[in-house]
């Protein structure tokens, strides 16, 4: 009876919480009494019909169907992660590989440190695309250099009237040649100029984006260089009769002559177009803390050329590892600057004043203007790059070569004291500056390089300042990489130091006993 009760009470409590009831007692098939309940939905107002219920079963085996599709992707994906893992493990099971602590450590390492190489390689993909953009505008900027230059050259044609007659009656009368003549630098000959083709071609050995460095039109003086400079041997004939009476005098000095120049040794090549052009030596009189080994390095490219690297010996700048980099206050002009007895002499930029910067206390000791002397672009070397002012050291001491008005471009050499920057005593020569390539003191004499392209070129002129007298030679001389903007002697290790197109080089020489 109690059984029945509860059957009977549970029911009718959930009846009432639902609802009005109904309660029907009716007998079975079997003859047996049946209580049945009827409470109504609290959600449906009426029942489903047949063909609704069909649309709601489909739609519930089309989500199961979908269901069962993701869950075999979520599987496949499952088992493909699985086999990658398994693979950067190395075979080893994934239960077993995690269930170490240094194994789940390893792993962890190993992934921290892939996610710091993506890191890197998304940084790097950044500076490429930013190198890429800048490259964009560089390219620009190139191809506007390029259109000025053609027309300056075209203007500086223009200007120059036909000369192939007067080269010709030139070259019948002054033998051997020297440098390029007109007619090849025009087109009229059997060849064009070098320069005037790498600026027509855009390329000029990559020194089309030297605006962007502001080098002030370097190469367009290069250019005008060429296409006004004449033979040593036509500017010596100026004075001839002196020549020719001195032909057959030996020339004096107090350690001799140069008779060979050796073939040039390479030791390193600049990384960047600032330096094309540039300085590097060694001090013939080293004071402490630095000595003989110590080598310095100037690259000369560049409106505000302040930097001079400092390194312990030959085997360091080869490598490339400067032992200290310092910042001069005062800008240099061009590449003519010397290290003589630890300190730094250089011409200040676009003037004609001299400059004693002393490496110890790292500051300018003494400033003197260099009177009447050629500056910025005036007085030249043929190759151009602003070589008005060359400073250089030998046996006797410290130089400076260069030209002026009053001498109507030939070559000055005035010796200077070291300490107060005074000239000592100046020789005015006969051969114009901006008719050879470049220029050097040894034992007292000046010499002077005739082309700074041609491959196998030739010391061509010397100055003896113990006689006076001058004359012509013909000392073989190589510019191995087609454009030597630098050539200082060194009295210390008898060598000749150069900068050729990026490298630098040095020669041996030797010197005949007087």
């Amino acid at each position: 009876m109690g059984f029945f009760t509860l059957h009977i009470l549970v029911p009718l409590v959930f009846c009432l919480a639902q609802g009005s009831p109904q309660l029907r007692r009716a007998n079975d098939r079997q003859g047996q009494c049946t209580y049945t309940f009827t409470v109504p939905s609290p959600s449906e107002g009426s029942c489903t019909e047949p063909g609704e219920a069909m649309t709601s079963i489909r739609e519930l085996q089309r989500e199961n169907a979908a269901r069962t599709q993701e869950t075999a992707g979520l599987q496949t994906r499952v088992s493909l992660l699985e086999k990658m893992v398994n693979k950067f493990l190395g075979g080893k099971d994934l239960q077993q590989a995690t269930s170490s602590p240094q194994s789940w450590s390893d792993n962890q390492k190993e992934l921290e440190t892939l996610r710091m190489q993506k890191d890197e390689w998304e940084g790097q993909r950044v500076s490429l695309e930013m190198a890429y953009s800048d490259l964009l505008k560089e390219k620009t900027s190139l191809e506007e250099e390029k259109q000025k230059l053609t027309e300056r050259l075209e203007r500086v044609q223009g200007q120059c009237p036909p000369v192939t007659e007067v080269s010709r009656n030139r070259d019948q009368q002054v033998s051997p040649r020297q440098g390029p003549s007109p007619s090849e630098i025009h087109g009229t000959g059997s060849r064009t100029s070098p320069v005037a083709e790498r600026i027509r071609d855009g390329v000029r050995d990559g020194t089309a984006d030297l605006s962007r460095w502001g080098a002030d039109g370097v190469g367009y003086l290069e250019l005008k260089s060429e296409l006004t400079a004449l033979p040593a041997s036509r500017m010596i004939a100026e004075n001839q009769s002196n020549v020719e009476s001195l032909q057959n005098t030996k020339m004096g000095g107090s350690c001799g002559e140069i008779t060979w120049v050796g073939e040039p040794s390479t030791y390193r090549k600049a990384d960047n177009i600032a330096g094309k052009y540039g300085v590097w030596m060694r001090d013939p009189e080293p004071v402490s803390p630095f000595n003989q080994d110590t080598i310095w390095r100037i690259n000369t490219v560049g409106a505000d050329i302040r930097q001079v690297f400092e390194y312990e010996n030959l085997d360091q700048l080869v490598k490339g590892y400067p032992t200290k980099v310092y910042v001069v206050p005062r800008s240099m002009e061009s590449n003519g600057a010397v290290i003589y007895k630890g300190s730094l002499y250089y011409v200040r930029r676009k003037s004609r004043i001299i400059v004693k910067y002393d490496f110890k206390t790292e500051t300018i000791a003494i400033q003197k203007e260099l009177s009447d002397a050629g500056y910025h672009g005036q007085h030249p070397y043929s190759w151009g790059g602003y070589t008005d002012i060359d400073l250089a050291v030998d046996e006797l001491g410290l130089w400076a070569i260069y030209s002026t008005d009053k001498t109507k471009g030939s070559i000055v050499i005035s010796q200077l004291n070291p300490k107060t920057l005074e000239v000592k005593q100046s020789w005015e020569t006969t051969i114009r500056k901006n008719s050879v390539a470049n220029a050097f003191m040894a034992c007292g004499t000046l010499y002077t390089v005739a082309s700074y392209s041609s491959p196998s070129t030739t010391i061509n002129f010397a100055y003896d300042t113990h006689t006076s007298v001058q004359k012509q030679i013909n000392v073989p001389f190589k510019n191995l990489y087609g454009y030597s903007s630098m050539v200082d002697y060194n009295p210390r290790e008898k060598k000749i130091y150069g900068w050729d197109n990026y490298n630098m080089v040095s020669y041996d020489v030797r010197l005949s006993k007087m």
